[in-house]
């Protein structure tokens, strides 16, 4: 395992799975884990992790749920996605914000502090997760300067820890 701290993880109840899979349901469109899934919550130093069973495929950022790069990996979903050129795809591995010259589309439903996933234009594969620091269609008029709040990539801690 890698250097990420993980304390006071517990089994959720089935109400809170419920809320939470509805809550994820509302954001992505697609269907996250069953009735049948063990899902626990746990503390980590940066921000809440959600397991299912015993992956690591969401993740609570400022009260946010949220699935990591694992979890958008399995449940492919197409809503909140950001698409960067391929230019910027070593950047964004590398946990950089991401700036707006580089977004090439954007989820037009996205707002101001939501959180979204990143993606790049010609393997359209999750890359990151970040929170979005403008509108979806603002996103996309490529104003200079950052765009996107990086806070999980393929690569980092988080990432490595499910390997």
């Amino acid at each position: 395992m890698a250097d990420i701290m993980v304390r006071k993880r517990k089994r959720m109840r089935e109400k809170e799975i419920k809320a939470l899979k509805e809550h994820l349901f509302e954001i992505f469109g697609v269907e996250t884990f069953g009735d049948k899934d063990a899902v626990d919550m746990a503390e980590s130093s940066e921000y809440n992790l959600i397991f299912v069973n015993n992956d690591i495929l969401g993740l609570v950022y400022e009260g946010k749920p949220f699935l990591t790069v694992r979890g958008l990996l399995k449940y492919k979903p197409e809503a909140r996605a950001v698409t960067v050129d391929m230019g910027a795809v070593p950047y964004v591995t590398n946990g950089a914000d991401i700036m707006g010259p580089g977004i090439v589309d954007a989820d037009p439903n996205i707002k101001e502090g939501d959180l979204v996933w990143i993606r790049d234009i010609k393997n359209r594969v999750p890359l990151a997760v970040g929170m979005a620091l403008r509108s979806g269609n603002s996103l996309k008029s490529k104003e200079k300067g950052k765009a996107i709040k990086a806070i999980h990539n393929v690569g980092d801690k988080l990432w490595k820890t499910g390997e």
